[in-house]
């Protein structure tokens, strides 16, 4: 059995990639491991945002059929999820998380796991733990819990969401609890573990899951890198002064701009971000010369992928809230793999990244559960798509954005009047064919593109090719209609926010 790795580069947009064209050289790492392994040019990640997105990756289902779309929601217990079943297969699992969502919320996504460490906390939790001096290690064991709980309660509370979003707070608690991770503590965590999990001469192979977060807001990449990236800034106090107000308003990150940025402002923001790309890279890429140098990559699978991507104000949105634009769903995607993977091949078919899920059972040599509810591991194997012609999805491809409640009440309260005027409360779905991709707002065709000529999706083809898009409209309902009918039961729900406030209140945290 071969140890897989699997690594999401969180909020990561593909096109400021260079492997994938970009003109800066942002990923030189991630660019020179993705010529020795296959390259997919058309992922689509089945949400928009971390939870839904990466519920999918672990549960080979789309966001309309596991329903954990929302922060306040949990994964059925009785939905098997991608390392619950390694690790009942033989697998021995570890998880090195920078994503507050994934690793700390209370909603199924940590579950299988033999170790999971969590960087995106107050109090952070590592393999080295229990060598800590001995105060430090008390007071880890005994304030983590509490640290977990209040991360819990402010993603379920809409009144304690909104007031962390006040500026005066931002920067606070986006650096006191460690938001964003650590991805140079987590990146070196994970390659003494798994030099140590191999010299031990371990029987179970190992299956790695690594989130790195480097590219979310806010942004505050390093002075270095961001003189590399953009040299002309280093003198613009414009520009800093605009960043340090950005990065602050936590609400901004979600919310459609009013005033519309103005050129140099979104330049900006694309120059920062390419920044902490690169910062990023720098670390994956000790990662993976590590695992070249060990030989460690002769037996392993390794899979980079992103969750989604990012909204710098292209159509007239922020962040990763409320839709399903190229800058959010089409995400960058390379697997390595000497015995099914070729190396330096670019497949050009349209797929959904919920089939990482059956990827990795399909490489391990691992069956679904029967209640997975989920086709067999090798028909829906990215291997498939390796010969277009077989491949059972044929270049279809589905992404679904419902609305995220928690900006969706931040909007209610800064601009609500833009909620409607862009019809935000909408789920937004889009399908791919070929070259060609339909949007759909509601039950509402919103737009249609091709994206192969039109990649930033600035002319909406609905008036000129009305059979197409009302063909693809049709294939959606279809679609939409067979996942919700095979849907499991909703996700468990959390206190309402009186309830959370009470408890939070008895537990001496707030008045």
């Amino acid at each position: 059995m071969r140890n897989i790795l699997l690594i999401i580069l969180d909020t990561l947009r593909r096109d400021r990639l260079s492997a994938y064209g970009h003109t800066r050289d942002t990923s030189p790492a991630f660019d020179a491991f993705a010529a020795s392994a296959t390259l997919f040019e058309r992922a689509v990640a089945t949400s928009q945002w971390t939870i839904p997105s990466h519920a999918s990756m672990f549960t080979g289902l789309f966001p309309s059929s596991h329903r954990l779309t929302q922060s306040n929601g949990r994964l059925p217990s009785q939905q098997p999820v991608l390392a619950e079943i390694l690790r009942d297969s033989g697998y021995h699992t570890a998880a090195f998380c920078n994503n507050p969502l994934v690793g700390v919320l209370d909603n199924g996504l940590q579950r299988g796991f033999d170790r999971f460490y969590n960087y995106a906390s107050a109090v952070p939790s590592r393999p080295n733990d229990d060598h800590k001096p001995w105060l430090r290690r008390e007071f880890s064991r005994r304030f983590r819990p509490y640290a977990r709980r209040m991360g819990n309660q402010f993603a379920q509370s809409d009144a304690m969401f909104r007031f962390a979003l006040n500026p005066l707070f931002v920067p606070v608690w986006t650096r006191y609890i460690n938001f964003k991770g650590h991805t140079a503590n987590s990146v070196s965590d994970l390659i003494d573990y798994w030099d140590a999990h191999h010299a031990g001469g371990a029987e179970r192979p190992l299956f790695a899951f690594l989130n790195l977060m480097g590219a979310h807001m806010p942004y505050q990449p390093p002075q270095n890198l961001l003189d590399k990236i953009a040299p002309d800034i280093r003198h613009s106090r414009q520009i800093y002064q605009f960043m340090r107000h950005f990065n602050a308003d936590g609400a901004g990150w979600a919310s459609p701009p009013e005033p519309p940025l103005i050129g140099w402002q979104q330049q900006a923001l694309l120059d920062f971000y390419d920044a902490e790309i690169a910062a990023q890279d720098e670390q994956l890429g000790r990662l993976l010369a590590h695992l070249q140098k060990t030989g460690a990559l002769v037996n392993t699978t390794v899979i980079i992928a992103a969750d989604h991507g990012e909204g710098h104000g292209e159509h007239n949105l922020f962040g990763h809230g409320f839709n399903v634009h190229q800058e959010l769903v089409h995400v960058p995607l390379v697997i390595h793999d000497a015995d099914y993977f070729p190396r330096g091949v670019r497949v050009t078919t349209n797929l959904s990244t919920r089939r990482l899920y059956h990827t990795i059972l399909d490489i391990a040599q691992v069956t679904p559960p029967p209640e997975s509810d989920s086709p067999t591991a090798a028909a829906l194997s990215l291997r498939q798509a390796l010969n277009d012609a077989g491949d059972i999805e044929r270049g279809t491809a589905v992404a679904e954005a419902y609305p995220v409640s928690t900006f969706m009440n931040v909007l209610e309260h800064r601009n609500p009047s833009v909620i409607d005027r862009m019809r935000l409360r909408d789920v937004r779905r889009s399908i791919y064919q070929d070259d060609y991709k339909l949007i759909m707002s509601g039950d509402r065709a919103e737009a249609l593109y091709n994206v192969a000529a039109d990649p930033a999706e600035n002319r909406d083809l609905i008036a000129s090719e009305p059979a197409r898009a009302a063909d693809m409209r049709h294939r959606l309902r279809q679609f939409v209609q067979q996942v919700e009918s095979a849907a499991p039961a909703a996700p468990i729900e959390t206190a309402d926010d009186e309830r959370v406030l009470e408890h939070l209140r008895a537990l001496g945290y707030i008045e």
